[in-house]
């Protein structure tokens, strides 16, 4: 039989003596591929550290057996095994962004990815390095090696971090959520690369990653952890299409690529006036940048309205124009009717009380030095809303609202999972009770079943509250789920809207029906459970 090249076998892993990874065992053949599922705390990070050897050495304990082409990473010396990182092991990591170096140039960090070939003529590795960046499908490769990380788009720094992972021909490549948080089509690229590079060069694959649907569609089997065991394991279509777990069965349900109707309810047939509205507005950055382009749409009230698009399609411009940090050169932005553009800072703070933002990462938007019931608040004092007793009164019910338990309202932000610190964070947006909350990428560094769990509670509020959002969005099939309406930009410009039926089930537009067809659609041979969350 043929080895296998990567073999764990019932890895047992400790901090500081508390258990977070126990009896885990699992196989990748020599060009094969599997996948680590499960929830944030499931082991998945600290299983692919184990692989790696990049545990803490002085607070981490692990047990077992990790082998890598016969080898055991977790009893070899680090001198003998320092020759097979990057050579026998490459890592992609998650964010491109703090992987590389942001002060010294992409050239300059290549080269040390070329060196691991044992080409020693720095031109000759150069020209390795272009090369490989016009594999990875980075347009003008020596303007990209020349460039700073800064220069680059997100997607363009995963391609050239898996370029230089793959450079040196590893056997084994980890890949721990490459593309969580890339747009939907740079996510269809990156992907469709590993697995060219898995079929040109035999590479194997451990893929971590939250997105059952990706895991899906590119692996060939999967590990589903829970509490650090392994809950359910097998090939992916047995795994995928009929989990024989309740808790496997309950994460696919949690997809929204598999569930689009999980909170559909009946379109707005006779809708009322724009809540929000966007009419003509142009906006241009110094050096000629148009970021957007005759950009109209509207909102009714009661409703959800989902922005779309690329990277630098200007969804974010249009959001910043929506609130005021930026002034438009052209057009209208309303709210409620009434023009923000040319506002004072006194009307245009008034403003802001009915109009708030849910940010993408909580955990950056949220003070670390506070407790979460002294930022839930901050709004009130800020706008001198009642007195005390009522201020208590609107933060308990703002923190109920969004199911946080009273026992987490003194914790500070970096003692919340992803999940409760985003609930704070939404709390914080209805303290003030406004009438439309913009909501940016609220989800997208969040597990399918966290992420279940806050849509479930924004649908709730809209239900009872009334509640109007601009939902800004790169993951079509979250959007097909949550929202009523659709803008599709591109560039600046509009390239096609209406309800999300129209134009995530037929777009018309050719660069629409890109998007759509890059949404990740694995096939199952069961129906999901429904209802077991949020």
């Amino acid at each position: 039989m043929t080895k296998p090249l990567l073999r764990v076998q019932d890895l047992s892993v400790a901090y500081d003596g508390t258990p977070v990874v126990s009896g885990v065992s699992f196989e990748i053949p020599p060009g094969g591929s599997l996948a680590l599922i499960g929830e944030s705390g499931s082991g998945k990070s600290t299983t692919a550290r184990a692989v790696l050897r990049l545990l803490p050495r002085y607070t981490a304990q692990a047990t077992g057996t990790v082998e890598v082409l016969g080898t055991d990473v977790l009893r070899t010396p680090e001198r003998r095994f320092r020759a097979l990182r990057g050579r026998t092991l490459g890592f992609v990591p998650q964010d491109p962004a703090t992987a590389l170096n942001s002060v010294r140039r992409i050239g300059s960090q290549a080269q040390e990815a070329a060196a691991l070939t044992g080409e020693r003529d720095r031109r000759a590795r150069r020209r390795m390095v272009l090369d490989v960046f016009e594999r990875v499908g980075l347009p003008d490769p020596q303007r990209v090696y020349d460039a700073h990380p800064h220069e680059l788009s997100g997607g363009m720094l995963q391609r050239v971090l898996i370029g230089l992972t793959v450079l040196p021909r590893p056997a084994l490549l980890v890949a721990d959520e490459p593309t969580s948080a890339l747009d939907v089509t740079i996510q269809r690229r990156v992907l469709d690369l590993l697995t060219e590079l898995r079929s040109d060069l035999g590479i194997g694959l451990l893929l971590i990653t939250h997105d059952l649907a990706v895991a899906a569609e590119r692996t060939d089997r999967i590990v589903v952890l829970r509490d650090g065991r392994v809950e359910e394991s097998g090939p992916t279509a047995e795994v995928f299409g009929a989990p024989r777990s309740r808790y496997a069965r309950e994460l696919q349900a949690d997809v929204p690529a598999l569930n689009p109707d999980r909170y559909r309810r009946a379109p707005v047939t006779a809708p009322g006036p724009a809540r929000l509205e966007l009419r003509g507005v142009t906006k241009t950055f110094p050096g000629g940048t148009r970021a957007l382009d005759d950009v109209s749409f509207s909102v009714p009230a009661g409703t959800t309205h989902a922005l779309v698009g690329e990277s630098g399609s200007g969804k974010t411009t249009a959001v910043r124009v929506l609130l005021g940090l930026e002034q438009p050169d052209a057009g209208e932005v309303l709210v409620a009717g009434e023009a923000v553009q040319g506002r004072s800072r006194a009307e245009l703070r008034r403003t802001r009380r009915d109009l708030q933002l849910v940010y993408q990462n909580p955990f950056t938007s949220l003070d670390p030095t506070w407790r979460l019931d002294a930022i839930v608040r901050e709004p009130l004092d800020r706008y001198g809303v009642g007195d005390r007793a009522e201020r208590d009164r609107r933060v308990a019910e703002a923190l109920g609202a969004v199911g946080l338990d009273r026992d987490l309202w003194r914790r500070r932000p970096a003692a919340l999972s992803g999940g409760q610190r985003q609930r704070v964070a939404i709390a914080r947006s209805l303290v003030l009770r406004p009438d439309v909350v913009v909501l940016d990428e609220p989800t997208s560094a969040l597990d399918v079943s966290v992420q279940a769990d806050i849509v479930g509670v924004l649908v709730d509020l809209q239900r009872r509250l009334g509640l109007t959002y601009l939902f800004v969005s790169h993951d079509l099939a979250l959007v097909r789920q949550f929202a009523d309406t659709v803008t599709v930009l591109r560039h600046g410009r509009v390239v096609e809207e209406g309800t999300v039926e129209q134009v995530l089930t037929a777009p018309r537009e050719e660069y629409s029906k890109a998007l759509v067809a890059a949404v990740p659609r694995p096939a199952r041979a069961v129906e999901p459970v429904l209802g077991t969350r949020g």
